[in-house]
């Protein structure tokens, strides 16, 4: 693996680079991180790569990695850079024959997505996404059990994504991740909305396997001088007739990283929450069971995710790592030919396209006096 971005200061990248490395099926063997060519030559040589391997631009390494004999070269490029940066390195690198994993949102624009996801069919490589909730065991189940018919015909889904991180204006600091998410040349057209809200949009299509098909929002930036939203709550309305509720917000005062999600049926409900990710409860009107990884009968997605013995917490790295791994699955089928197990998922273009799709339906409705606005893909 080869990595743009992700720095010694830098917070995701560490995260990508452990979660890859978590079961041993990929190896980091170069970079370009930084766009100092001394902080990019500081971190690989804190990571103990060699001296020419480590580069002052994605566009030299990926050359250069390219004229390097099969088997020294690297197989695949990990982007970790702010949003506008993930474009040009994963357009070059898909065309010059390397598959791509890159951070969420995937692009700057949804004309950038759309692109993207052109060069990724005519490429024939694997391409994936982190939307990082997905990798969760009991996101799995969650996912199975509406799949299998559990809670009914849908009718109701509520996912919230509270955080409080940036109920001050930390972007007039040297707080480098608040800089850039706050800025709209760096982050795109929005800010808590397109760093959390695709995560929180993500997971309720992921689990519910049902696409939201217009929606009605309200942005706000309560932060004064703040240029882009850092609070959002949004009406859904789910093909199939089931209707939702989403709110992200960056200004939840004294929150961490509540993400959660609530999906009602006919026959019953679900409940997960991010903070306790071992823990899925199904709820009747009879009463409520507590759902855990390797306790009783869990799908055979869930348990494919699973690693630990029961009563072993796991978390945040474990579910990072579950992407890297079935990219590197998928990357592996790729090389020998044949088809990757569709057990070991993991978000692709298409999921990208709809985070950016999402971004501008919501910005599109805030801007609207209409109820609903359809969504724009």
């Amino acid at each position: 693996m080869g990595m743009v971005g992700g720095g010694l200061d830098a917070f995701i990248g560490a995260v990508h680079r452990r979660a890859a490395a978590f079961d041993g099926e990929i190896e980091l063997v170069c970079g370009c991180f930084s766009s100092s060519p001394d902080k990019s030559k500081a971190t690989g040589h804190a990571l103990y790569l060699p001296e020419n391997r480590v580069y002052a631009s994605f566009e030299e390494m990926i050359m250069t990695e390219k004229s390097l004999p099969e088997g020294e070269r690297m197989d695949l490029l990990s982007i970790v850079t702010p949003n506008n940066l993930h474009f040009p390195p994963a357009k070059m690198a898909l065309e010059n024959g390397f598959h791509v994993m890159c951070d969420k949102p995937m692009t700057l624009t949804l004309d950038e997505a759309k692109e993207l996801a052109e060069i990724v069919e005519k490429s024939g490589l694997v391409f994936g996404l982190t939307h990082n909730y997905t990798g969760y065991p009991m996101v799995k189940e969650a996912r199975a059990m509406i799949k299998n018919g559990i809670l009914g015909e849908l009718r109701k889904v509520v996912v919230e994504y509270p955080q409080g991180w940036l109920s001050k204006k930390e972007e007039d600091t040297d707080y480098k991740q608040a800089i850039w998410r706050t800025d709209p040349a760096q982050s795109g057209a929005a800010g808590c909305m397109g760093d959390i809200g695709t995560h929180a949009e993500n997971l309720a299509e992921y689990i519910t396997g049902l696409r939201i098909n217009e929606l009605c929002a309200d942005l706000t930036s309560f932060v004064p001088g703040r240029q882009l939203d850092d609070d959002g709550n949004v009406l859904l309305h789910f093909e199939g007739g089931a209707k939702g509720v989403l709110h992200a917000s960056q200004i939840a005062n004294g929150e961490e990283n509540g993400l959660k999600i609530y999906v009602y049926g006919e026959l019953g409900g679900l409940e997960w929450h991010q903070m306790e990710p071992n823990t899925l409860k199904y709820k009747t009107q009879e009463g409520q069971r507590i759902i855990r990884p390797n306790v009783g009968t869990l799908s055979e997605s869930a348990k494919a995710h699973w690693r630990m013995p029961a009563g072993h917490p796991e978390g945040f790295f474990e579910a990072f790592s579950n992407l890297y791994r079935n990219f590197a699955y998928a990357v592996k089928a790729h090389m020998e030919g044949r088809d990757p197990d569709p057990l070991y998922d993991f978000p692709g273009v298409q999921d990208g396209i709809r985070g950016l799709a999402f971004i501008d339906t919501v910005i599109a409705s805030n801007q609207s006096d209409k109820k609903w606005t359809k969504f724009v893909q």
